[in-house]
């Protein structure tokens, strides 16, 4: 439970006034899952002020505050540490353990690359924006959105705990979906040992791409396409990107295959079953698992 209090010998959290972020937010959200009672003041400075027995955060300059001259440290990756990649660091495995999590270690690391430091990049300044005529719109800004607006007489407070109800879900959300997808790592593990012809065969569809990407296994750097029950109908066949979240592939499907469907794209390739190739040639599709693995080493061979 998060109260927000405006006498400082009530709290024993403290952060800064003024307008809110998204790091001091999420890192609101995660102190809770720790703490479970929160009494948060929101100061606009704590000088002069007794500490003991309150963690401060993203204000003050302490432990848990990246405003100080050189900010509070960086990742291998080259993003700064903000207030919620601070708390992340102290509290994160923590946090895991009481969670149904077997791989702690795999999901802090996870949850801090494909969350947190996205976060902590947008507070530091650090996320890149194409020179576009539209305004890329971040989590991050939908989360200050919630500030008081200018024309607006309302406490900052009562905003701020409204942007906290968004950022619980959300929070929740995700760190539920990063331990689903830590969890399928030993599966695609066995399935890159059992890969044969650069093709990846799941019994299901799961969360691979980025575990085929970072596997240390020889065979890993050699699989083209993965095949797997597809969440509409009949089996997908996904050419692996070369790079996360790329729309470049390590090999693309025959160009002639682009934008077929049915009976088009199975007089092409002479595979009964198969049913559509997109137009931009990294997924395919076949009714049955023998005629999915079929277009797969035709892919592969071509």
């Amino acid at each position: 439970m998060i109260e927000l209090v405006k006498n400082i010998n009530d709290a024993n959290f403290i952060t800064h006034a003024g307008k809110f972020h998204a790091d001091e937010v999420f890192g609101t959200i995660l102190l809770e899952q720790i703490y479970k009672n929160i009494n948060l003041i929101r100061l606009p400075e704590v000088d002069n002020i007794n500490l003991e027995e309150k963690i401060v955060y993203d204000i003050g300059g302490g432990k848990f505050d990246h405003h100080q001259i050189g900010g509070n440290g960086q990742r291998e990756s080259g993003i700064k540490y903000a207030a919620f990649g601070l708390l992340w660091k102290e509290y994160g495995k923590k946090y895991l353990e009481t969670l149904n999590c077997n791989n702690i270690d795999d999901c802090f690391k996870m949850f801090d690359k494909s969350f947190v430091q996205f976060i902590d990049a947008g507070d530091n300044g650090q996320i890149p924006f194409e020179k576009i005529e539209i305004r890329l719109e971040t989590l991050s800004d939908v989360i200050e959105s919630f500030n008081p607006r200018w024309n607006e007489d309302i406490d900052p407070d009562i905003k701020f705990a409204e942007a906290l109800e968004i950022a619980k879900k959300i929070f929740e959300n995700k760190i539920q979906s990063v331990i689903s997808k830590c969890a399928a790592k030993e599966f695609v593990e066995d399935a890159i040992e059992k890969s044969e012809n650069g093709i990846l065969i799941l019994d299901k569809f799961m969360p691979y791409q980025e575990f085929v990407l970072e596997s240390k296994k020889k065979k890993a750097e050699e699989i083209l396409y993965a095949v797997f029950k597809s969440n509409r109908t009949g089996y997908t066949i996904r050419a692996i990107p070369k790079a996360l979240g790329s729309f470049e592939n390590r090999k693309r499907f025959p160009q002639e295959w682009a934008g077929l469907r049915n009976e088009d794209l199975q007089k092409v390739t002479g595979i009964k079953t198969a049913t559509f190739c997109h137009n931009a040639c990294f997924i395919c599709v076949a009714n049955e698992f023998d005629d999915a693995l079929k277009l797969a080493k035709l892919a592969v061979e071509n």
